[in-house]
């Protein structure tokens, strides 16, 4: 018989510092930013170790400085902010940074900011109010025209899923040059505006389909000798007619004409509103451009080579309509554009607020333009 060998084994307790205890550690969580009872909102940041913080943002005219409390934390109370959506940064030495205790940021290519939503003393179509709402949704469709799995946010109004017999029209809505498919949502809160429009009967209910219409990134990820031209419009504007319209009709219940689809798009996704809307009048009935990106000689040249004849236009548009804010830098490019309008007596609405190239202006343009879609 062979010996029994015992073998003993010590156990070192090892002192180390687990994932748990290092969060149970870390400082108090602080809040920022935070409405006051006063209506003054106070912003916050945990930085020990910065030796200068800032605060910027569009409802200030410059820059203003956080200041340091005892422990470490930064602050600043802003009195009385303007009703609206704003982006904002801190500059932590000479550092911009989002808030980090703010989960709600601007959906952009570029550059990453807070978003802060200040609240009206009374409800309006920009807030969420206790009314029915409508589903948002991601998709993916496979374009064959660029090669690539493409992504598409979709607002159904309430009640499509329940009313199985109902079809819909659709409103393609394009966003601005850097921004993506989800600021609509999470900036422009349209489906936030289309809820209470339809609840209040000020709009027909519609399905929104909200593509991602910059595909540079991904055609370059893919091929590094692709040419990126972010004002050219005939890659989206084939993308639209060729891939996401018929891939909207095959897959939720639209009524498939003219007089029920519109398009409209802020910015860079105005001229491609205009690219797409002003060549195809026979599949658009309706065209609103917010800040369009286009300037005069461009737009002579489009009426020579892309845009329909004007007979052809006003035979078939239902609404043409065109706004920007005076303090925009595309403002007098707009009035350039209403001007060609006027030249070859084409009917459309124009709309020229205060205020500039901000996501604030755009929000009124969906609540103007929204119930005149689709009468």
């Amino acid at each position: 018989m062979k010996p029994i060998i015992h073998i003993l084994f010590l156990l070192t307790v090892v002192n180390f510092t687990s994932p748990l205890n290092s969060l149970a550690q870390r400082r108090n969580p602080i809040t920022s930013p935070e409405f006051n009872a006063d209506g003054s909102v106070t912003f916050r940041y945990d930085g020990p170790k910065a030796q200068k913080v800032e605060i910027s943002a569009e409802f200030l005219k410059e820059k203003q400085s956080l200041i340091r409390g005892d422990t470490g934390v930064w602050s600043l109370t802003i009195n009385a902010i303007e009703p609206d959506i704003y982006p904002y940064f801190f500059v932590v030495d000479g550092v911009n940074v989002a808030d980090p205790s703010n989960p709600d940021i601007f959906p952009n290519e570029r550059f990453k900011r807070s978003l802060i939503d200040v609240p009206s003393k009374t409800a309006t179509l920009q807030d969420i109010q206790d009314v029915p709402h409508g589903l948002v949704t991601m998709r993916y469709y496979n374009s064959k025209s660029l090669g690539l799995t493409r992504q598409l946010v979709t607002y159904t109004p309430p009640g499509y899923e329940k009313n199985s017999n109902t079809k819909y029209p659709v409103l393609y809505l394009i966003h601005g040059m850097t921004d993506t498919e989800d600021t609509w949502v999470k900036v422009g809160h349209i489906n936030v505006i289309m809820d209470n429009l339809i609840a209040q009967g000020k709009a027909k209910p519609m399905i929104i389909a909200m593509p991602y219409a910059n595909p540079y990134p991904a055609l370059f990820k893919k091929d590094k000798s692709v040419k990126i031209d972010h004002l050219n419009t005939d890659l989206f504007r084939k993308e639209i007619m060729n891939e996401i319209i018929p891939f909207t009709e095959s897959n939720y219940r639209v009524t498939a004409n003219a007089a029920n689809r519109a398009i409209a798009g802020f910015s860079l996704g105005g001229r491609q509103t205009l690219a797409a809307g002003l060549a195809n009048p026979k599949t658009f009935s309706y065209v609103c451009a917010f800040a369009p990106a286009v300037w005069k000689k461009e737009f002579d040249d489009s009426f020579k080579n892309l845009y329909a004849p004007a007979n052809e236009l006003n035979a078939n548009l239902k609404l043409l309509w065109v706004s920007v804010g005076k303090s925009d830098f595309l403002y007098q490019p707009a009035l350039d554009i209403t001007a060609a309008f006027d030249e070859k007596k084409i009917k459309y609405t124009s709309r020229y607020s205060e205020g500039g190239h901000t996501w604030m202006n755009v929000r009124d343009y969906i609540e103007m333009t929204a119930p005149l879609l689709f009468k």
